[in-house]
């Protein structure tokens, strides 16, 4: 396992649609292994290939719910086949905008079918957090960011107060 370079906003692999998975191998497996070592060391609850350089329909995601329960998956070209009727906002942030973070709204619940990196069929019934991370990282597979979510005043508002952080780790390092 292999700790990868998250990139970050800005960079063109971020607003692509990811690429469907075709092949299921050991370089897939080696992908999301690398994906959960990375999002591990990030200290984030999802991470999506792109976020990682690679344009291919692959996430990961870890939440442990303040119940103790756990939901851990690692999913090959997901996608949102339902979305429940009822609303939640809550603050969003991201590997790849790191430092800010905003109010989105979401369905509180989702579910979702894809495969697993063995191309076994997976179903996944999610809500709250768990759902939340789902939908926020197959946004990424469709090149869309938390922030598409948001107005536009409080996405400029957003991205100020980003490129503000940028610009003043660029000027200690």
């Amino acid at each position: 396992m292999a700790v990868r370079d998250i990139v970050l906003l800005g960079d063109p692999v971020l607003r692509e649609p990811a690429r469907e998975v075709e092949t299921f191998d050991e370089e897939l497996q080696t992908l999301v292994d690398d994906m959960f070592a990375t999002m591990v060391v990030a200290e984030g609850a999802g991470l999506a290939a792109p976020q990682v350089g690679v344009s291919l329909r692959v996430l990961v995601a870890d939440v442990r719910h303040s119940e103790g329960e756990h939901a851990r998956a690692a999913l090959v070209n997901p996608r949102v086949v339902e979305n429940g009727s009822e609303l939640d906002k809550e603050p969003e942030g991201c590997l790849s905008i790191p430092g800010v973070r905003e109010v989105v709204e979401r369905p509180w619940s989702v579910v979702v079918e894809g495969t697993d990196p063995a191309g076994e069929p997976v179903r996944i019934e999610a809500e709250g957090l768990w759902a939340r991370v789902l939908q926020h990282e197959i946004d990424h597979l469709n090149g869309v960011l938390f922030i598409d979510h948001l107005s536009p005043l409080k996405r400029r508002m957003l991205l100020k107060r980003y490129r503000k952080l940028r610009s003043e780790e660029d000027a200690g390092s």
